[in-house]
């Protein structure tokens, strides 16, 4: 049976990570970059696509671990009949190349161990040259990739695989370090890894250890931080939404995509959690990189990136991997890059307001930008589009979409550090009240006095709990109450929030997937803003209580099952806990989403 996705870890340096299960098997690596072609892709396949297991020998097992000292260093301790052996995983940060080093110690006894290790480049389907530099040291080499295994051990061949027998007493101690470069230069240089696992907890346990008070959900947030900066391109500030493609939303099904861009859609959300927490330098970063992304015409903005700003991200499928626990098909890029989503305008006007009320400071070309984005708006807004959600349907006139189309006006109108003339402010605000008359006229249920899906459906949707957190209406209106209520009814299963009812076939696909969990959280900060706070506390509780041993969420949960599906890590998860966690905590936010 395949590992369950909760059952990873993650570790990276800021530029690519990789899952190692808990069995210390490294079934996902991409390299150099989160959206490079894997070198292990076992997670999507089976062993034989790549992977890097060290473990005992023996079946009879039982392993635990944890991350140390506030870190993205990740140790698992094994103890069997005969002894206890700790692994010790990591990337060091700030290389000029990526590394992975896994280090053995033994703890107690003896324990055998074994280092299985099998590279397929280009998602498993390409196996490398490979050959001996000396004895310590193996190179592969495939087309533009060049891995090099440099450990003390010696190793064989077999079937592929590279490997390495270890029988480790108390106090012995082997390190294994996986190196990456291009292929047409020399080997990576060697590294000192015991200097660098020291210099890389010392990095870690001092970047989290910025983060802002957020009362006794503190180390749950700061976990969620170090997450989210996991999933940073360090060198450009993009944060991407997940570090893996295809991990499905129902198992079986065909909701399988690629996670591992930037989305503008998250970008609000994710810099209040960094302005919140703290962490200005990152927002900074991030606000940067959306609006590099986001420069040219604005009819061609797009939803989502690369993590350099790259916007072809055409959409591939890898029939070679049969996908997680036969979830196929498996997909590279995403196509939904190409879709009309009206929201993401919103979204922009809502990052430059947040990111000027919480103090920093305007960006060279900010007031053309925003001229241009709303003058294109003006033309749009009353389009169809694919929503937030991203169907792959017929386009709709999507509530949510319409509601953040007005929220870029809002903005506009409202926000007093934009340098421009009162005719300006009037025609904005005429604008965005045109936008909200055709909200609560076209987007009601007026059976249920709530707001629906979309224009002349009677559909839920989650995302129309956003309604009050960006201020479109307050809380107490009797529509928004009632909105929330039906939710409640109607897209809740075992207390946790659906994003919507796919059994209606609106995104074209089959039915079917599990609670979203940035969804459940926002159903939080809609009890905090109705002062419902022991709901508010209860449900937060128990949403924090879904997070796996080492405190990592997935995009969606099965309750049923009681098992994490979709792209792990998922950024989008960990924000909306940051956010929620603050605002149950009471702390005054640097800013807010609402309107002036």
């Amino acid at each position: 049976m395949a590992t369950r996705i909760e059952d990873y870890a993650m570790i990276g340096d800021c530029r690519t990570a990789a899952l190692v299960s808990t069995a210390g098997s490294i079934d996902w690596l991409c390299l150099p970059r989160f959206d490079s072609m894997a070198c292990f892709a076992g997670l999507l396949g089976t062993q034989e696509h790549g992977g890097w297991r060290i473990a005992p020998t023996t079946r009879t097992y039982t392993s635990s671990r944890a991350y140390l000292d506030g870190s993205l260093v990740l140790k698992t301790r094994f103890e069997t009949r005969h002894g206890i052996v700790d692994l010790i995983d990591f990337m060091p940060t700030g290389l000029e190349s990526s590394h992975v080093v896994r280090m053995v110690s033994g703890v107690k006894g003896s324990v055998s161990m074994e280092s299985s290790l099998m590279v397929r480049f280009d998602y498993g389907v390409t196996a490398p040259w490979t050959s001996e530099a000396d004895s310590k040291t193996t190179v592969m080499i495939a087309g533009p990739d060049m891995l090099v295994l440099r450990t003390e051990l010696g190793s064989d061949m077999e079937n592929g695989r590279i490997l390495s027998k270890l029988n480790v007493k108390e106090s012995d101690e082997f390190t294994f370090v996986l190196s990456h470069g291009p292929s047409h230069l020399p080997p990576p240089s060697t590294i000192e890894p015991e200097r660098l696992l020291q210099q890389t907890k010392a990095y870690w346990k001092g970047w989290s250890g910025r983060c802002e008070s957020a009362g006794r959900w503190t180390e749950v947030v700061r976990r969620s931080l170090i997450t989210l900066k996991g999933l940073t391109y360090a060198p450009t500030g993009g944060i991407i939404a997940a570090a893996t493609t295809s991990l499905p939303e129902c198992i079986g099904g065909e909701r399988n995509w690629d996670y591992r861009y930037c989305w503008l859609r998250d970008a609000t959300f994710t810099l209040l959690a960094l302005l919140t927490a703290g962490y200005e330098e990152e927002a900074e970063a991030w606000r940067a990189w959306l609006l590099r992304a986001a420069a040219g015409d604005p009819a061609q903005i797009q939803i989502m990136y690369g993590v350099a700003g790259e916007k072809r991200l055409e959409e591939w499928t890898l029939p070679w991997l049969p996908g997680y626990e036969g979830s196929g098909p498996v997909r590279v890029g995403n196509k939904a890059a190409r879709q009309l989503q009206l929201d993401i305008y919103g979204e922009l006007f809502n990052v430059m307001s947040v990111a000027s009320r919480g103090g920093l400071l305007p960006l060279a070309r900010g007031l053309e930008l925003r001229t241009a984005l709303l003058d294109h708006l003006e033309k749009t807004w009353s389009k169809p589009d694919a929503g937030i959600w991203e169907i792959r349907g017929e386009p709709q006139h999507f509530t949510h979409s319409k509601i953040m189309a007005w929220v870029a006006f809002d903005r506009a109108a409202s926000n007093e550090s934009y340098q421009i003339d009162q005719a300006e402010r009037r025609k904005y605000r005429r604008i965005a009240e045109e936008i909200h008359r055709s909200i609560c006229e076209n987007a009601i249920d007026h059976d249920r006095g709530c707001f629906v899906q979309a224009y002349g459906k009677n559909h839920l949707d989650a995302s129309l709990l956003l309604i009050p957190i960006v201020g479109f209406l307050p809380v107490d209106d009797e529509r928004v109450r009632n909105t929330v209520s039906e939710i409640e009814r109607h897209l809740m299963v075992d207390g946790f929030v659906l994003r919507y009812e796919t059994g209606t076939g609106v995104d074209g696909l089959s039915a079917g997937e599990g609670a979203f969990l940035a969804c459940s959280f926002w159903l939080v900060d809609n009890y905090v803003l109705q002062g419902r706070l022991d709901e508010a506390e209860s449900l937060f509780e128990r949403l924090v209580s879904l997070g796996n041993d080492v405190g990592l969420f997935a995009e969606e949960y099965d309750p049923s099952e009681k098992r994490h599906l979709g792209n792990f890590p998922q950024a989008f998860s960990h924000v909306a806990l940051i956010n929620s966690a603050f605002s149950l905590a009471g702390r005054p936010r640097p800013s807010h989403l609402e309107r002036n």
